[in-house]
């Protein structure tokens, strides 16, 4: 058993949520500090699904990585999905801690987890923001080296969708062998010419504009969209494990409801 406070202060801990990008809404979000956890769901985001999961599992927290709650409220009301979320959290007690870019950032977190889901090996940041408060460096993005024979870039594309699960996937091939690999999880494609300077040949990330992938032609690189879900959701086993192995005596589960937006035709 813990309580809803305990279990923000190991996040804290792991992920200082002091470290998050000014335009974020990272933290405690819903909830009572005081109340007693002893099951937590672990989802990417907060939809109406993942709360009614919750409830039916008996979970009285919610750990996300998205914020349940990112712009400045007007109303809560059932006329809108954010409201319908809140009222549904609020009325079943379920409590909600959201991890966002202090977890894209910080040493194990949502890169080095997408890093290592790719096989890259001699990771290091591709992009240092600072040191926190412990005087631990984070940044965003991660850099790491393929092993074995190098893949192009139509093989290499085919292999992060299937280890990432994506449902389809687009990419710019500069007929680059792949061997040094950026990756961006969610949309992290202004790191272009970050990625390149540090010696990357193939950057993998998401939410790429039209312009992005035009310059990635003209710049000479491999890149790659694997769409948001599939470059973050990598972190949902870290975070059920954080959450295990600091509590052994609370059940943690990921979500099964929570899926891909979207399809391909």
């Amino acid at each position: 058993m813990a309580t809803v406070r305990e279990i923000y202060q190991l996040l804290n801990t792991l992920a200082p949520f002091s470290i998050q990008m000014e335009f974020d809404n990272a933290g405690f979000l819903v909830g009572r500090g005081d109340q007693a956890v002893d099951r937590i769901l672990v989802s990417l985001d907060i939809t109406e699904p993942v709360v009614s999961e919750a409830a039916e599992r008996g979970a009285q927290l919610i750990v996300s990585h998205h914020p349940v709650l990112f712009h400045p409220a007007r109303s809560i009301t059932d006329g809108d999905p954010t409201g319908r979320i809140l009222l549904a959290l609020v009325e079943r007690k379920i409590a909600a801690i959201c991890a966002h870019t202090n977890l894209d950032t910080v040493a194990g977190g949502v890169n080095d987890a997408l890093a290592h889901r790719l096989d890259l090996v001699q990771i290091e940041p591709l992009k240092q923001d600072g040191v926190d408060a412990s005087g631990r460096p984070y940044g965003i993005g991660r850099i790491g080296n393929t092993v074995g024979a190098p893949m192009y870039a139509p093989a290499f594309a085919a292999f992060v969708k299937r280890q990432l699960g994506a449902n389809g996937v687009r990419y710019v091939d500069a007929r680059r062998p792949v061997r040094r690999v950026a990756v961006g999880g969610g949309a992290c494609a202004d790191l272009l010419s970050d990625a390149l300077a540090l010696g990357c040949d193939t950057f993998v990330t998401a939410d790429v504009k039209y312009n992005g992938f035009l310059d990635a032609k003209a710049l000479g690189i491999n890149l790659i969209d694997a769409g948001h879900y599939p470059t973050e959701q990598v972190v949902v086993p870290v975070l059920a494990k954080w959450l295990s192995d600091a509590f052994p005596k609370v059940e943690v589960f990921a979500t099964d409801r929570h899926k891909e937006a979207f399809s391909y035709g």
